[in-house]
């Protein structure tokens, strides 16, 4: 039996019980808060959550931020910063922007109709109560805290048969001098026959996207903030749908995150997604996707550097609940100086999801001797009629591509960036929304001093 516990001075039930919103939403934080504090806290022998850090999580380092006035925001919110628009505006043309700050709506704007695209509070929708939860349908350990504390929830909302040309864009803004646990909380509906996309991006304002990156091999954690975020983000694709989605974590080098995305995709309908890990001391993404109706489909794509003590924790789950579904999933990063990733996966065939087609890879990187990745796929397989395979690599820069282009007058340093350039080439390539390519591509290229990546 798990046995690290630790004191309700903070995350107790009448802390949640407080914050403002209607009686269902209170009573769910309620509910939830409960359920948390009569668990034990997850260890490094749960089986979920071996390789972690999670040991050295203190919750009690941490507090919920000030309560605030939801009625204080204006429908359409303050102006964000012009940092945060500098960023947003990076991406492109948009069809709608969410800015929160520590998890409170402070803008939303959208050029789509209403009869096409709902974003905003998911308490001012009118399903509210039903859509919050209805994909994470089993909350444990991390996201039954979210429930417990995501002070204002947004949602976007793809109406039936409408295709939003642009990507809504999501930014979840982390500020403050440290201390603060923040839980962004977005849901995310693809309706019927619908196309859209979604770019959610995570940034402190000490992170990657919005400050200098130090120099490589540097300290980079004293005199920076520190911050628990839990984000969680729920994806629905229904029959017929599409839908482009792309997370971004630039997280300060000291924060931890523990992140959670739940998706379920119906009949007929895609789900292409994408994940970029950059910041954090310790960020954990962990990812389950559940193919519920025929002939769905799946593809899951990330791309991380870790450096310094960095640690990024990857955990997938490609769940084939129908016949003729199809999931395709590649992980690809590199590790430097003395971080660390892991990346854990399970490809799972439901009896009776006959004829589905799963493929799980993980590409890693070791760019320096005191760098560790594990890479652990898995595959629990219920059903004959299948095609399921996995594979995973983890190794040094390659002595003979390095061999090649030194023999060719390029210089050692040169030719590890350009290797490193390769490597996360094809990745690149494959993120989903144009718009947001050359930002992702920057700031892996940023990450290692690899320029043209």
């Amino acid at each position: 039996m798990r046995e690290r516990l630790f004191t309700l001075s903070t995350f107790a039930p009448e802390t949640a019980a407080a914050l403002p919103g209607p009686p269902w939403l209170r009573h769910r934080r309620t509910v939830a808060a409960e359920a948390f504090a009569s668990t034990p806290l997850p260890t490094e022998k749960d089986e979920v959550w071996r390789y972690s850090r999670i040991d050295s999580l203190d919750l009690d380092r941490y507090q919920t931020p000030v309560s605030p006035d939801l009625t204080a925001t204006d429908a359409h919110g303050p102006p964000p910063s012009d940092r945060i628009r500098a960023l947003v505006d990076g991406l492109g043309p948009r069809s709608g922007l969410i800015v929160t700050v520590n998890g409170v709506l402070a803008t939303v704007a959208s050029d789509v109709g209403d009869d096409a695209l709902a974003i905003g509070r998911m308490t001012e929708h009118d399903e509210a109560e039903v859509l919050l939860g209805s994909i994470a349908t089993d909350p444990t350990d991390f996201v039954l805290l979210n429930d417990a504390f995501a002070a204002d929830p947004v949602v976007i909302d793809v109406h039936a048969g409408v295709t939003i040309e642009h990507p809504v864009v999501v930014v979840h803004v982390i500020t403050g001098a440290g201390g603060d646990a923040v839980f962004p909380r977005t849901v995310i509906r693809g309706g019927p026959s619908s196309v859209a996309s979604v770019v959610e991006i995570v940034v402190d304002v000490e992170g990657g996207l919005l400050a200098e990156l130090p120099t490589r091999g540097a300290s980079s954690v004293a005199n920076h903030a520190e911050h628990l975020v839990v984000p969680v983000t729920e994806v629905q694709v229904a029959d017929g749908a599409e839908l482009n989605y792309v997370s971004i974590q630039s997280l300060g080098p000291a924060t931890w995150q523990l992140a959670h995305q739940v998706s379920t995709i119906g009949a007929d309908a895609g789900l292409h997604s994408f994940a970029v890990a950059l910041g954090g001391s310790y960020a954990r993404l962990r990812t389950d996707s559940a193919l519920i109706g025929t002939s769905g489909t799946s593809k899951l794509r990330a791309a991380f550097i870790g450096r310094d003590d960095q640690m990024l924790d990857f955990r997938t789950l490609q769940d084939h609940r129908a016949p003729k579904t199809t999931s395709d999933l590649l992980f690809m990063g590199a590790v430097a100086d003395r971080s660390h990733s892991v990346y854990s996966g399970l490809i799972r065939v439901r009896r009776g999801a006959v004829r589905s087609d799963a493929m799980q890879t993980n590409h890693n990187l070791v760019l320096d001797e005191g760098a560790h990745a594990d890479s652990v796929p898995n595959l629990d397989i219920q059903e004959n009629d299948v095609r399921c395979s996995h594979a995973s690599t983890v190794g040094p820069v390659s002595e003979d591509q390095r061999y090649y282009l030194e023999s060719r007058g390029v210089e050692p340093e040169v030719a590890e960036r350009l290797i490193v350039a390769g490597f996360f080439a094809d990745i690149a390539d494959q993120v989903p929304i144009a718009g947001t390519r050359a930002m992702i591509g920057q700031a892996l290229a940023d990450r290692t001093g690899v320029h043209g990546v």
